[in-house]
């Protein structure tokens, strides 16, 4: 009987503070674990319903360009018809038209792509490389 009392009970039947540590980090590994079992089955399906996307776009955008081809073949021949006139010097003309075009997309992107992209940044980086610099300097006069 002494040497029940002189053994410290817990009536509540609780768990001492190692084995609360221990049940905590169980719980959380099980719930990170269960987790990321579901985000990677849940990516998978991601990616496949990514990929058909991906393909109906590129197949849309294939389409849309043999629908303009047509289209273009279709307005020249209609035109060589209309004018009397033959179907490569229409073809000739609508290609100068394309051209024409092209070029103008190609001179406003070339004024977009003048402008320096993450111009903050940068500045950032080269007060940063600066700042190393002297920083370094000093170092070195000190040594």
């Amino acid at each position: 009987m002494t040497s029940e009392s002189s053994r410290p009970r817990n009536p509540a039947g609780h768990a001492g503070l190692l084995e609360n540590l221990i049940a905590l980090v169980g719980a959380l590994t099980e719930f990170f674990e269960s987790r990321f079992a579901l985000v990677a089955r849940e990516s998978k399906a991601a990616a496949v319903q990514v990929l058909v996307l991906i393909v109906c776009v590129v197949l849309a955008l294939a389409l849309c360009v043999m629908g303009y081809v047509f289209l273009i073949v279709a307005v020249v021949v209609g035109l060589a018809h209309l004018i009397g006139t033959s179907w490569p010097a229409v073809a000739l003309i609508a290609a100068a038209v394309h051209f024409l075009v092209a070029l103008i997309f190609l001179l406003v992107a070339r004024s977009r792509v003048t402008k320096p992209f993450f111009r903050n940044t940068v500045a950032e980086l080269k007060k940063d490389r600066e700042w190393l610099k002297h920083l370094d300097a000093t170092n070195q006069s000190t040594s």
